[in-house]
């Protein structure tokens, strides 16, 4: 008996530092689909609370890059003026532990223009410890459509 509690006691310091369990690997489709129905919305801070805050946006219709919560907002308060909806035309998706990627191509119309952009993207997700949350952001206008 003795013998069983040493042993116990002795594997006490390795179970603090056990390798934190993974949480379910995420739908890759729903992160993209939260991050659109916040689009919808039409609140800024809606679509900005999906980001991490220490998340990188490379948006499609702005040079600069974005890096704080401010900025990501500064740059949906312009984009959702015209009412985006987005829609996914091809993707690879890719899910670890506490990471997932979403990369292809997506589509958005314009409610209040009508116009359609295709444009190429990847979303970065990372866990945080309670939610997914995007990391960076890559969005850029199709090639073709840049001439």
């Amino acid at each position: 008996m003795k013998g069983i509690t040493l042993l116990a006691l002795l594997a006490l310091p390795f179970a603090a530092h056990a390798t934190p369990q993974c949480p379910a690997k995420p739908d890759v489709a729903s992160l993209f689909d939260r991050w659109n129905a916040a689009l919808l919305t039409g609140e800024p801070a809606q679509v900005a609370a999906t980001y991490g805050a220490d998340a990188v946006l490379l948006p499609t219709l702005s040079n600069r890059v974005r890096m704080t919560h401010d900025e990501r907002l500064d740059y949906f308060q312009h984009f959702l003026a015209n009412k985006p909806s987005g829609r996914i035309v091809s993707r690879t998706s890719q899910a670890a532990c506490d990471s997932a990627l979403d990369a292809g191509i997506y589509e958005f119309t314009f409610a209040t223009t009508g116009e359609t952009v295709q444009a190429r993207y990847s979303f970065n997700y990372r866990w945080d410890g309670q939610q997914w949350l995007i990391a960076s952001h890559h969005s850029s206008l199709m090639p073709e459509a840049a001439h």
